[in-house]
């Protein structure tokens, strides 16, 4: 293995080809974990295109709140895509292998997308505090073109805060090429550098807490905010629902984001641990299942405009 994944260059050796453990040392858990997998994914599949579906077909749907939830179920959808099918084909094989390029453009996408859901979530609690705050003037703080600046804004910062630690600081491997993952995370790659990781560290660390905890504090303000304003809700119904919401989305915001900061905040390290697997899994297959249940199917627009659709298909 070792003789077919190294080459010579001089007197340096570069790796061309990383192998994936995955659950090589695993074999009774390899068909669990693929059949979960599938479902999950199959499910974060469908739900989010139909989000997607239905945001941009329904006009009554061309609202703020559903512009950004299209965004975001159009980034669970891409994140999904860019790690479940893999680690799912790698869950069944032994030692299965990815080529440099592959594995570093599929860590680049796959936090790419996961930082830009970072700031969307952010923006989205930002637009729910404007809507409870001050629904008369909603409409026109929130307008299209405002929101769309305000979408784009999240997708570059999160490109910007990829390309830089690459551009900046250039990595290299001393022959270790075994991952002890399914993919290629950013923790498992880290274990393999031979350069002098310290620099690199500093920046990911510094890139890591602006695009998560500042977000994540960002978040919790909002909703401070927006429970500050429901509790001068008369009707106790409304009030417990609203209460309900809140508190559904706070759920998923700290799993997504609790999952995010122990991968890439915490200090790294050069020993594997297997609960890294575990962790990488849930908030690339879980948390994109539960962001259209949690945020989407539940609403009564998105109910009507599923009904619609599909008394239109009957008739």
């Amino acid at each position: 293995i070792k003789e077919m994944n190294y080459q010579e260059i001089g007197n340096h050796t570069r790796v061309t080809e990383f192998i994936l453990l995955g659950l090589s040392r695993h074999p009774i858990s390899q068909s669990v974990v693929f059949w979960t997998l599938m479902f999950l994914y199959t499910v974060t599949l469908a739900e989010n295109s139909l989000v997607i579906f239905l945001v941009g077909s329904n006009s009554q749907l061309h609202t703020p709140m559903y512009f950004f939830l299209g965004n975001l179920s159009l980034l669970d959808l891409l994140f999904s895509t860019s790690a479940v099918p893999l680690i799912t084909v790698n869950s069944l094989q032994n030692f299965s292998t990815i080529s440099y390029s592959s594995c570093f453009a599929q860590l680049a996408i796959r936090a790419f997308l996961a930082l830009a859901e970072c700031f969307l979530l952010a923006l989205m609690a930002y637009d729910r505090f404007v809507a409870i705050s001050n629904p008369l003037r909603y409409n026109l703080v929130m307008s299209s073109r405002v929101r769309i600046f305000m979408a784009l804004v999240a997708w570059t910062a999160a490109l910007l805060l990829i390309v830089l630690p690459i551009l900046l600081f250039p990595i290299s491997f001393c022959g270790h090429n075994a991952i002890n993952h399914f993919s290629c995370e950013v923790q498992a790659i880290f274990k393999l550098l031979c350069s002098n990781a310290i620099s690199l560290e500093i920046m990911m660390m510094a890139c890591a807490v602006i695009s998560m905890p500042v977000p994540l504090i960002f978040i919790l303000i909002s909703y401070l905010c927006i429970l500050r304003a429901i509790l001068r809700i008369h009707p106790t119904e409304a009030r417990l629902k609203a209460f309900s919401t809140c508190g559904y989305h706070l759920i998923v915001v700290a799993i997504y984001f609790g999952t995010l900061i122990h991968i890439y905040v915490r200090p790294q390290s050069k020993r594997s641990l297997d609960g890294d697997k575990v962790v990488s899994i849930f908030y690339a297959a879980v948390t994109p299942m539960l962001y259209p249940l949690i945020y989407t199917l539940r609403n009564k627009d998105v109910k009507a405009a599923l009904r619609r659709v599909t008394c239109g298909a009957k008739s």
